[in-house]
Order: structure tokens, then sequence, then C-alpha cells
């Protein structure tokens, strides 16, 4: 009984995978705000282009 819980104290196995889920976990976290991000600069970007282009199209005001 005594091996077995010596062996079971000695296994950092269980600790590696809980390493790497926290680190997975992190490059998600990255990943949703870097998208976020983008997708907000994306939405700016086109909208900038759209109202250029509407503006373009219209004769101007005398």
């Amino acid at each position: 009984m005594s091996n077995l819980i010596a062996r079971f104290v000695k296994d950092e196995s269980g600790a590696t995978a809980i390493e790497y889920g926290l680190i997975a976990a992190l490059i998600a976290v990255a990943i949703i705000v870097g998208a976020g991000y983008v997708g907000t600069s994306l939405n700016t970007k086109f909208t900038e282009v759209s109202t250029a282009i509407d503006t373009a199209g219209k004769p101007k005001a005398q």
C-alpha cells in the first residue's frame, strides 16, 4: 500500500496535463482577442470604403 502511495506522489503526468491545458487556454484567449481586434479594424475599413464609394457617385452640391 505504501508503494502505491509513493508512486502516486512521484507521478507528475497529471501536472503536465494541467500545464498544457493552461497553455492551450491562454493561446485560445489570445486568438479570440486578436480576432476581435482584426474584425473591428476590418469593419471600420469597410465602412470607410463604403462611405467613399457612396460619396464618389453623387454629384457635388452647387
